[in-house]
């Protein structure tokens, strides 16, 4: 099987390209515009809406980014079903009426949207400018033809159409969910999507970056051009430039160019130092258009024995998989949501995120990029054969191509993606049809992009077997589950390169724990088997339940670190997600799967892969001390950077303990008796780190805490508020249910609320919420006028509560 990304590839790339971010001071070049304010939105459909002089006054005014499914109510008849978070789908139209600025010296116009949940249709004055199914596929119309004169009102209409269902496995959102752009050009200009960057060549003492270029004129004949690129430094120093004069012909002209940096800081996840193109278009002596390119100089390689190396360096891969919906905000995208659950991700020690099983916001990777994260971007969940009954399938022949083109062409600059993934367990790896499905999948990458390996999660590991594998063309054999059989791929699959792109589905509910914590649970015992559940529809945060394809956290973990030639490995998953709520049927309509739970809160094994990821002195004891008398409670104990933890119950020693091989625990059974409890680490026999709980009282207090004080005062900004339910003590109540309600005033407002239980079916939009297991969240997000937002929170027998977040320019 030839593959020549087995041993050595070393890669570059760059971060996403922006257009214009840095605008002119003669005002010839023009900075896209962000179009997200000022829409008209109404659910349901009206085959009227695209007209210009249609009536939409009574339509409901929002901003985008909008998720009309998540501001909906739980129902189990909703079409998409629970798996599908059972919210209510449909279709709806959005409407902008808006004028070109009669200053404007472009002349052509186009409208880039960043993602429609799905099936969107768009119109400009009334002219139909196409139709896009993917939900998550970036797309660009010109709308230059239609436009009507400078200073003229304009019309744009776009329908979604989500009502087709079930089409996914998991909840999608609906609507415009993520930014729309207007980019004014003039008629000569860099492409859409029109640099790619990449260095053949790392050393020392210098990189060579090569520059390959786009240009489009719009003219009708032939035009002289001048192109210039300056790289500037991190500090916005210039270093090197490269200067081009071409033809542009007419529609596309492609040119390179190539320039020298000296002495390179190479991009990595410690240190994620980025360099800036500009790339300045000179037309009869002006400058018509600066296009601007972050990006990052890195090299890496896949080897087939020792695993992944960064920049010539060993580094073990410490990832998650994530859906892209963001808990009570939905789909709709936010870049401080999306960076908190980067945070906090960082703090456990992972370093690398597998896209499931789409195409992300661009902004996501630009956070990775910024903060040092690994991507496996990933295209598709379903090909041909069918595996949601309304999914992607039905679009395959006529979209598959273009929305291969387009992720790779709107992705391929960033330094954060290590591979293109063009599918998540497909079912054509069972069928001979998978040859020839991925043989053309690969070569749509290959052809505009071969600085990265083409993989794909498969579950076959038989090589006679998995015809996705037979085509020949995968540079990189990705595997889900099965973590025991890994121990056999370097003799079924010799001198090829493996990832571990999915694993565990290990069951958990934060805060809820099921004895003994060292039996095993596998909910259900099969696929659509029966299985004995808990009533309350929580499943255990010991690490003791699994789906039946699934594995412990810690059994996983034991293989992946003690053999080299794995890479690392991807969690399913990182936070828990709206649908999928296996084991359990409605009222359950999120999953179980992730390490952190729907609000942002870590469950107990985040703690253990703390441990493991990073070099943090850390010391965790769980669970609570609040049991009935004389009930035996196993109590467990993460902890690095020591030899052993003793355990004291009410200050009498239970032992030194530590943990055995391939354990990732220590675990001690002792009865219940009011009280505390407390675990002491050390090394060499000294105190490293000790931690207490004590036995809580009765709910009597709120306590509020902001991740941050102090916001941006730009529309969009977030503070995500942790509500916990105190004893008089100060005590977290670790059952408290307490209903707490919320006040707003001043400079933001309520963007929505939640308290991780996967069987709630409170609404994410509302005033109040109650405490799961002492524990809500409120979202606050910021208006653009700065000043405060004052946050009240009230329940009964609880008092009141105030936190202030300022909010600044």
């Amino acid at each position: 099987m030839t593959n020549h990304f087995k041993t050595t590839i070393k890669l570059i790339a760059c971060l996403a390209i922006s257009i214009g971010l840095f605008s002119c001071s003669d005002n010839l070049v023009e900075s896209r515009q962000n179009f997200d304010k000022d829409w008209k939105f109404q659910l349901g459909d009206d085959s009227l809406a695209f007209q210009p002089d249609y009536n939409d006054q009574d339509w409901r005014a929002l901003n985008l980014p909008h998720d009309w499914s998540i501001e909906g109510e739980f129902c189990k008849d909703n079409p998409a079903n629970p798996e599908g978070g059972a919210l209510p789908t449909g279709i709806a139209w959005y409407r902008k009426t808006f004028k070109i600025d009669s200053e404007s010296k472009a002349e052509n116009y186009y409208i880039d949207f960043d993602g429609v949940m799905r099936n969107s249709e768009v119109w400009i004055n009334g002219h139909y400018l196409g139709k896009r199914p993917f939900g998550y596929i970036s797309f660009r119309y010109d709308l230059t033809p239609y436009l009507n004169a400078k200073a003229e009102q304009n019309v744009l209409a776009v329908k979604v159409d989500n009502s087709a269902q079930p089409a996914s496995r998991w909840y999608t959102g609906s609507g415009i969910y993520r930014h729309v752009w207007l980019v004014p050009e003039q008629a000569v200009h860099v492409a859409h999507w029109g640099i790619f960057v990449t260095t053949p060549e790392i050393n020392t003492e210098s990189a060579h970056v090569k520059l390959d270029l786009k240009v489009r004129n719009t003219t009708s004949s032939a035009q002289p051009i001048h192109v210039k690129t300056t790289i500037f430094d991190a500090e916005g120093v210039a270093l090197v430039k490269s200067t081009s004069q071409i033809e542009a012909i007419d529609s596309i002209s492609a040119l390179s160019q190539i320039v020298e940096v000296p002495k390179p800081k190479l991009w990595s996840v410690d240190s994620p130092t980025r360099y800036h193109a500009i790339t300045e278009i000179y037309w009869q002596d002006e400058l018509v258009d600066r296009y601007e390119t972050p990006f990052g100089i890195r090299s890496f390689e896949f080897t087939p024995d020792k695993g992944f190396f960064l920049n010539g360096e060993h580094l073990e891969i410490y990832g998650v998989n994530q859906h892209h919906d963001l808990g009570a905000l939905g789909a709709a995208v936010n870049t401080r949501a999306m960076e908190r659950q980067l945070e906090i991700l960082k703090g456990m020690g992972c370093n690398a995120i597998r896209m499931a099983h789409n195409p992300p916001a661009p902004e996501l990777l630009d956070l990775c990029d910024e903060m040092g994260f690994l991507v496996i971007n990933e295209s598709f969940d379903e090909w041909k054969k069918t595996k949601a009954k309304k999914g992607y399938h039905l679009y395959w022949d006529e979209w598959h191509v273009r929305d291969l083109q387009d992720m790779v062409l709107r992705d391929r600059n960033h330094p954060s993606i290590i591979a293109w993934s063009i599918g998540n367990e497909i079912p054509e790896q069972f069928d001979t049809t998978g040859i020839a499905i991925t043989r053309e999948l690969a070569a749509i990458v290959k052809e505009l992009d071969t600085t990265r390996p083409v993989t794909s999660a498969l579950t076959e590991n038989d090589p006679e077997k998995n015809n996705i594998y037979k085509s020949g063309v995968l540079d990189l054999l990705s595997f889900n589950y099965k973590h025991k059989d890994y121990l056999d791929f370097p003799e079924k699959f010799p001198g090829e390169c493996m990832l571990a792109s999915e694993n565990m589905s290990a069951l958990s509910t934060r805060g809820h724990y099921d004895m003994p914590s060292d039996s095993v649970r596998v909910w259900p015992p099969a696929y659509n088997q029966p299985f004995d559940g808990n009533d309350d529809y929580t499943a255990s945060s010991y690490d003791n339940a699994i789906a039946y394809w699934g594995a412990t956290h810690e059994d996983t973990w034991a293989v992946i670190k003690n053999n080299e030639f794995i890479p690392g490995m991807f969690i399913w998953s990182g936070f828990d997600y709206i649908g999928e709520p296996l084991p359990y049927p409605y009222p359950a309509r999120s999953s179980y799967l992730g390490i952190i739970d729907l609000c942002g809160f870590p469950k107990d094994v985040y703690y253990m892969y703390q441990s493991e990821w990073t070099d943090k002195t850390m010391l965790h004891l769980f669970p609570h001390w609040n049991w009935d008398e004389g009930q035996l409670v196993d109590l467990w104990a993460y902890y690095n950077n020591a030899d052993e933890v003793e355990l004291f119950v009410n200050g009498v020693s239970q032992g030194r303990k530590s943990k055995p091989e391939d354990q990732f625990h220590v675990i001690w059974r002792v009865p219940f008796a009011p009280g505390s409890i407390k675990a002491v680490s050390y090394k060499d026999g000294e105190k490293v780190m000790e931690k207490e709980i004590q036995t809580a009282g009765k709910p009597s207090q709120i306590e509020l805490t902001a991740d941050r004080n102090t916001i941006s005062a730009d529309g969009s900004d977030l503070s995500f508020i942790t509500v916990k339910v105190l004893d008089e003590n100060g005590n977290l109540v670790p059952d408290a249910d307490n209903l707490i309600n919320f006040e707003i005033t001043g400079s933001g407002f309520n963007i929505g609320v939640d308290n991780g239980y996967q069987a709630s079916l409170e609404p994410f939009k509302a005033n109040y919420r109650k405490a799961f297991n002492g524990k809500c969240l409120l979202i606050v997000q910021a208006t653009e006028d700065a000043g405060e937002i004052a946050v009240s929170a009230s329940g009964e027998g609880l008092g009141m509560t105030n936190i202030e977040i300022k909010t600044t320019n």
